[in-house]
């Protein structure tokens, strides 16, 4: 045996220990939330913040349906629901020729095939084909099938089975492609066969968020779409006027609800396996695609049981299944119990029902069987509802167009070119108001507010919470969180000279990566803590550690529109709140706080600086030039999330936590850099829509107006747009120079 002396075992385990704690001295972990057990899931924090405000609104509702005791009083309820639908969604177009043509007819077994064309609105093509009966006697019903989001629409397999089988059942069925979908693509590229943007929810998405910026529910277009296929069955001598239907599954279930609640013609609706409880959707799966978002709907107290209430009681059947990927049973059943007190009150109890089934996303068997008998029941039909065999028509023998597409059979008019239209009456109507300088800016701080909804006290209370410090070479490294609007807090990286002595300058940096992002030693901050700024590096809600992962991209945008605020308002508050906090600090000139931004987070930062005078003066670095070029321009990039192996199908996630519902129809981001005036903007590297470098012709046009405000102020040179620069910290040191 080997007697190894004490005295090395000593110098091994000094050596040791030294080495160990070096290596920790070294390696930084930046997260605030780091060990934090009530933030311990701080990727969520945004979307519960949202809930809640959410929550507040469905409370109020609550009340309100809990005071309707009598048929009277559902049926005020029922006009004044009826009122906002019409104010959140419309106003519709006006009702032009349809100038409906069949371009094809197909026979078959027992049925016909008449392959459809109608203009919903001028130059504005809908495709379809109607299913009709064999020996027709007499007028019968009519169903307009609307479709989930399968890219092939009505074509698919499933949908053809339930049609099939309602036409077997002697009903005229007209199913149509629905925006984004079958020969209705939106963005359709002939060079790959498929739409540039993905598939059909993706495409929803996209045009949704143009949409959004003017002001309109996108799921308008799909309404009119099907209420202008109901104006076409009445066209038809085949056809009983007081015996529609519509029906459609998953998406097509909510177009349904929603074509049900708009259209007093339909009399019998069955939407399969979307109308569920609002609330307990947002609590579990989560706000869906843009076409089911009403602007302020959720605000307004307007949620999905509404939409069944306010037609009763005509014949409604709701189907869901229990293991829906997408959709809440437990609200499924919470809606049918709320919906089934109106239907009772009203006298009509048996015409609304509940079908389940234990499945996942799906018709099946048993959901499909009564389907049919609802439709026969309430349309007064003869006849076995049990489901038939039926030979499913291949896609080719259901294309309506000459080439598949009605983008280049047809050309025409997409939702893009008519929201563009409808978005440059706002555009002139915001330069027509800029002329009067102070009366627009004035206006505009008020409509800025409202619309983006920015909400702070005038009085903040700092009580920063410490999580951990580094020291640096000249400075040190603070891990703070400070109190946010809501049940949230904000956490940033405070950053401080050595033996700093006096009051110094400050600055709020913000990145959409993250406030670690340029915190590393080298980085930016560092740059320009090293110059004598104080820096605090924040993560405003929805990046860094307070990244949305607890719901798809866009989750807390699109949850944001329903309760009347956006993401970019909410970090607009967070930013004020860490100014505030910089301000707060005895080492801090409160004269001298500026910010800078880089990329999305200079959206937020623009709100923050034209809303709050406590911003000295910014720095905006690659900031989109205007929300007008996003919604001008069929193409965009901002808020496209790329999704890695998505093939082209489902190359992006679509994200609008840059957006603001409705920004348009009172401001862009010229009249709110005008608001900042006379302080000191640098406007670096602007982007255009498609977050490339602007053009010198796009920066002319954005940039008038601010350029404008600032010499009516006599200070045109504090406003500096540049397209290339030494250094960030070069900028900075001339906004506080």
């Amino acid at each position: 045996m080997h007697i190894i002396r004490r005295e090395y075992i000593t110098v091994f385990f000094f050596c040791f220990f030294i080495n160990v704690s070096r290596g920790f001295a070294q390696k930084e972990n930046l997260d605030v939330f780091q060990q934090w057990v009530i933030w311990n899931n701080a990727g969520s924090m945004l979307i519960h913040d949202l809930i809640g405000q959410a929550n507040d609104y469905y409370t109020l509702r609550d009340g309100e349906i809990a005071k309707l005791k009598t048929r009277s009083d559902w049926q005020k309820r029922q006009v004044l629901v009826k009122d906002k639908l019409l104010k959140l969604v419309g106003p519709f177009p006006e009702k032009t020729p349809l100038n409906a043509r069949i371009t094809g007819v197909l026979y078959k077994e027992g049925y016909r095939v008449e392959k459809i064309i109608y203009e919903s609105m001028p130059n504005f093509y809908v495709t379809g084909c109607l299913f009709i009966p064999d020996k027709i006697d007499g007028k019968i019903p009519a169903v307009l099938n609307v479709i989930g989001h399968n890219q092939e629409a009505f074509r698919a397999e499933l949908y053809q089975k339930v049609y099939l089988n309602l036409v077997r059942k002697g009903i005229i069925v007209l199913a149509i492609d629905p925006i984004g979908q079958g020969e209705h693509v939106q963005y359709y590229d002939p060079g790959i066969n498929f739409s540039s943007i993905g598939y059909s929810v993706i495409e929803h998405c996209y045009l949704g968020n143009q949409c959004l910026l003017s002001g309109v529910s996108p799921g308008r277009y799909f309404i009119w779409d099907g209420i202008r296929g109901i104006d076409y069955l009445l066209t038809r001598d085949d056809v009983d006027p007081e015996r529609i239907g519509v029906t459609g599954f998953s998406g097509g279930g909510t177009i349904t609800s929603y074509i049900a609640a708009f259209d007093d013609r339909v009399k019998v609706s069955v939407p399969c396996s979307w109308s569920t409880a609002s609330r307990r959707q947002l609590e579990t799966k989560g706000v869906q695609d843009a076409e089911t978002i009403f602007i302020r709907g959720v605000a307004e107290g307007i949620t999905f049981e509404d939409l069944l209430e306010v037609r009763a009681p005509k014949p409604t059947l709701m189907t869901f299944v229990t293991r829906d990927q997408y959709l809440s049973i437990q609200g499924a059943r919470e809606s049918f119990g709320e919906v089934k007190k109106a239907y009772a009150l009203l006298g009509y109890e048996d015409n609304l029902d509940l079908v389940e089934d234990d499945f996942k996303h799906w018709m099946t068997p048993r959901i499909r069987l009564r389907i049919y008998e609802f439709f026969m029941h309430h349309f007064d039909l003869p006849g076995d509802p049990a489901e038939e065999e039926v030979t499913i028509l291949s896609e080719a023998e259901l294309t309506v167009t000459p080439t598949g597409q009605i983008s280049t059979s047809l050309g025409g008019d997409m939702v893009f070119d008519v929201n563009k239209r409808e978005t440059e009456e706002l555009i002139r109507n915001l330069e027509k108001s800029r002329k009067d300088i102070a009366r627009h800016l004035n206006g505009v701080m008020v409509k800025a507010k409202g619309i983006s909804g920015y909400n702070v006290s005038e009085v903040f209370e700092y009580e920063p919470f410490l999580n951990g410090r580094y020291q640096r070479d000249g400075y040190t490294v603070g891990k703070y969180a400070i109190k946010g609007e809501g049940d949230y807090v904000i956490p940033l990286l405070l950053f401080v000279p050595d033996m700093i002595t006096g009051k110094h300058p400050a600055i709020v940096y913000l990145h959409p990566e993250g406030k670690a992002a340029e915190a590393l030693p080298g980085g930016e901050i560092e740059k320009l803590v090293k110059k004598g700024y104080i820096v605090a590096a924040v993560d405003v809600m929805g990046t860094g550690e307070t990244k949305n992962t607890a719901t798809r991209p866009l989750g807390p945008g699109y949850t944001a529109v329903l309760i009347g605020r956006s993401v970019v308002g909410i970090q607009a508050g967070d930013i004020v709140r860490a100014a505030g906090y910089l301000k707060s600090l005895d080492y801090v000139d409160n004269n001298k706080v500026g910010a800078v931004a880089v990329g999305e987070t200079c959206l937020p930062l623009i709100h923050a600086a034209a809303f709050d005078t406590s911003l000295d003066n910014v720095t905006l670095i690659g900031s989109p030039i205007s929300y007008r070029a996003v919604a001008m321009n069929r193409f965009y990039k901002i808020g496209l999330i790329e999704n890695e192996g998505g093939g082209i199908g489902h190359p992006y996630e679509v994200d609008f936590s840059w957006g603001i519902a409705g920004v348009l129809t009172g401001y862009d981001l010229p009249d709110l850099i005008g608001c900042i005036a006379p302080r000191k903007v640098v406007l670096a590297d602007l982007q255009n829509q498609r977050l490339e470098p602007a053009s010198s012709e796009l920066i002319e046009r954005d940039a008038a107006f601010p350029r404008s405000v600032y010499s009516y102020q006599n200070v045109p040179g504090n406003l500096r747009i540049v397209s290339s620069y030494e250094s960030i910290e070069s900028l900075v040191d001339w906004c506080f120079d």
